[in-house]
């Protein structure tokens, strides 16, 4: 599945429904939307990114994780889509480097756009662990 609008959707409406200011939501290959929102705790270095959730689901589910979107509404009523941050890019990498993700467009019509894993971070040091340089597969990921 790529990332659209019915994803970023889904994201808004978990957010909303959790009364949050940031969600997030993943497509798994077979069409399934997960979503999940940050781990918020009194000690900040418990809590965990939006994404978290959902990305330990469909790696438990044993599914592929195909797109995934981070939204966020702060100071206003209007909702951004935010790239992953750094940490959700290395979580999401076990999925490979085609994994789309949602990014701040300010020149869409939309205000994001879609880029991949890849493009997002076209030095990724994971590839030092791959064969030739390439992507290091989910084997190589979880040695």
């Amino acid at each position: 599945m790529e990332l659209d609008q019915r994803l970023v959707d889904a994201a808004v409406e978990q957010m909303d429904r959790r009364g949050r200011t940031e969600a997030a939501a993943v497509y798994l290959h077979d069409g399934r939307i997960l979503t999940s929102v940050s781990l918020d705790n009194l000690n900040a270095s418990a809590t965990l990114c939006a994404e978290t959730g959902a990305i330990c689901q469909a790696h438990t589910l044993g599914a592929t994780i195909t797109a995934s979107v981070f939204v966020s509404r702060w100071e206003s009523d209007a909702v951004t889509v935010l790239s992953p941050c750094g940490i959700c890019q290395e979580r999401l990498a076990l999925w490979g480097p085609d994994v789309q993700v949602g990014v701040a467009d300010p020149d869409s019509d939309r205000g994001w756009s879609v880029r991949t894993l890849s493009e997002l971070n076209p030095f990724y040091w994971g590839r030092h662990f791959g064969d030739q340089g390439a992507w290091p597969s989910p084997a190589v990921h979880a040695s």
